[in-house]
């Protein structure tokens, strides 16, 4: 049988989907899950936590910040995309493309720490758009696979219209950027600490 599973992102975010073929994971494969997502839901706590209470947060601070945590992020889908999956399914290689995004925008980020803030907010909304975008195709990319799952295809949906909303944010609105990424950050990273602790029961 079918088994999926549909881990929170930001994404990260941000979902990833891992389908595995069989009738069920090896307790090694499950704690590497587990740890992966407790790992993300640590990044995304701790980096939502610093946009929305960091005091007089400057930009060059937040591209920093934003750059660092959509390394980890993609670095993670990296890792776990190759771990206990089927690494030939479509779902498997769309998921390494969209990791492989987060890596070279998190590099850019980190490479060119003075960009300009429309150009953080425009490379942020694309983050969260194609994260979005993967977490509602690659249900469908899967045999057997009919239509998905219902909660994963709505977290989909909304890092999608997260993602279009910053790309329309004026530049000016600086503050309410932060927000919208903070929010959403410690909105997903307690969802994914959970998620990590039901897979260890």
């Amino acid at each position: 049988m079918w088994i999926t599973l549909l881990t929170l992102p930001f994404n990260s975010s941000i979902t990833s989907l891992i389908t595995i073929k069989g009738e069920c994971m090896s307790k090694s494969d499950m704690s590497s899950m587990a740890d992966g997502l407790a790992v993300k839901g640590f990044f995304a706590v701790v980096f939502g936590v610093a946009a929305v209470f960091w005091p007089h947060l400057t930009l060059g601070t937040l591209v920093y910040l934003f750059s660092g945590y959509i390394l980890a992020m993609g670095i993670l889908s990296l890792i776990g995309s190759f771990s206990g999956a089927k690494s030939d399914s479509m779902g498997t290689w769309l998921m390494v493309l969209v990791a492989l995004v987060e890596v070279c925008i998190g590099v850019y980020l980190f490479r060119h720490p003075a960009v300009s803030f429309s150009t953080l907010i425009l490379l942020a909304a694309i983050v969260l758009i194609v994260r979005g975008l993967f977490t509602l195709v690659a249900p469908f990319l899967e045999d057997g696979m009919s239509g998905g799952n219902t909660l994963g295809m709505l977290l989909g949906l909304v890092s999608v219209v997260a993602g279009v909303v910053l790309l329309f944010q004026p530049s000016s609105s600086g503050v309410a950027f932060v927000w919208i990424l903070g929010i959403y950050a410690l909105v997903t990273g307690p969802l994914l600490l959970a998620l990590s602790k039901n897979i260890r029961e």
